[in-house]
């Protein structure tokens, strides 16, 4: 069954009427015909909310938005998120597909409307979000198709901020600092890790955050490379480093920020290390500019560290990432980590915004980052904290 959704209540977001929505629309469009695809499969739900303005949590379960040539979008999703798709989604065609069914029918029947033998559809292959069996299954069902590897349109698109996406990054960035200066607050010898995560996700979310794609990362600088490990119910002991790294969230977009703070006093070696990071958080905000190579920015800051306190142990493998629209499992945007790395060709433009990360590991372990926007001169650093050596 095909369902066409009437406009429903908008709320606070975007409506898919917006110019906002529409210009993307007619973007990603632009580039379909350049690459002569009929139509686009995108899976990832940072994408599907790029051209839909559709937020909810609905994403763990099987979503595939098919981007025709002309005509309104398709989506296809479970039966049961017809009511959030009319009103989240107004003017796409739903096509929803009820538990124990095979989406495989309801895709491939939504493809043959739009697309003719012989034609090209380009697909975000997503491992994370495309499950193989029904990937598989498209295919099979439907061989007269020719399939393009197309995952790396929409990550294209939402690279380069517009104006109404920054207004939103720079009110994350702004509640990110208020939950960084509360987690601070909330660290005492003695107490545990789980109030310092309250702290956080207190002020986050009265402040208006939305649930962020990543938890807060605590843990103490001990274990500080398991990368994505958090707060326990542990106490904080006397001498301790703690690692705090968090995102506030509006709109789906993020603006992370991280610090390193000690409890009662900090080793001689906790010094060094803040010098060597500091020293790498500047080199990043000096190279981070219009124009930029991504790999010059990680040897600026790789030099940067080496000249403070040289790093023998393996190379860290980026010094930041790219960073906008978030749903969990990440605030990254999608599977794929598009990272500040040695060796990457990629081509700093304005208006992109980047969680900048200085990263040290000897003679101890110590992190300093921020969310940074490119301007058309240079960057600001959007997010705010205290970097010097913080022992509370």
């Amino acid at each position: 069954m095909t369902v066409t959704m009437d406009a429903g209540p908008r709320g606070a977001l975007e409506s898919a009427q917006s110019a906002e929505l529409r210009s993307r629309v007619a973007a990603a469009r632009a580039e379909m015909a350049r690459r002569d695809l009929s139509a686009l499969l995108l899976v990832s739900p940072e994408n599907i909310y790029y051209l839909l303005g559709l937020d909810y949590q609905g994403y763990f379960a099987f979503s595939l938005l098919l981007l025709p040539r002309e005509g309104p979008p398709e989506l296809i999703t479970r039966a049961m998120e017809g009511p959030t798709v009319a009103a989240r989604a107004p003017d796409c065609v739903h096509r929803p597909f009820h538990d124990g069914a095979d989406p495989v029918a309801t895709a491939a029947a939504a493809l043959r409307g739009q697309v003719r033998p012989g034609e090209a559809v380009g697909v975000e292959d997503s491992a994370m979000f495309f499950p193989p069996a029904i990937w598989a299954g498209l295919r099979q069902e439907l061989p007269e198709l020719v399939w393009v590897g197309a995952g790396d349109i929409g990550q294209q698109l939402r690279e380069v901020k517009s104006e109404a996406e920054i207004v939103s990054v720079r009110r994350a960035a702004s509640l990110s600092s208020e939950a960084m200066a509360a987690g601070i607050g909330a660290i005492a010898a003695g107490g545990s890790e789980s109030r310092v995560a309250a702290a956080v996700y207190s002020t986050m979310i009265s402040g208006g955050s939305q649930n962020p794609g990543f938890a807060p990362l605590i843990r103490p600088t001990q274990i500080l490379q398991q990368e994505h490990v958090t707060w326990d119910e542990r106490a904080i002991e006397p001498g301790e480093g703690l690692f705090l790294e968090l995102s506030a969230c509006v709109r789906r977009y993020h603006a992370p920020l991280s610090r390193t703070v000690y409890v009662d006093e900090a080793p001689p070696e906790a010094v060094v290390a803040h010098r060597a990071a500091l020293a790498g958080a500047r080199a990043i905000a000096a190279e981070l500019r219009p124009g930029a190579a991504a790999s010059d920015v990680y040897h600026a800051w790789q030099d940067a560290v080496e000249q403070v306190h040289p790093q023998r142990g393996a190379r860290r493998h980026h010094c930041g990432y790219l960073v906008g629209i978030g749903f969990p499992p990440s605030w990254v945007g999608g599977g794929e980590v598009l990272g500040i790395r040695p060796g990457s060709a990629r081509l700093v433009r304005a208006g992109m915004t980047f969680h900048a990360m200085s990263w040290v590991t000897e003679p101890t372990g110590y992190v300093i980052s921020d969310t940074i926007l490119v301007t058309d001169d240079g960057c600001e650093v959007l997010t705010r904290a205290p970097r010097e050596l913080t022992v509370l």
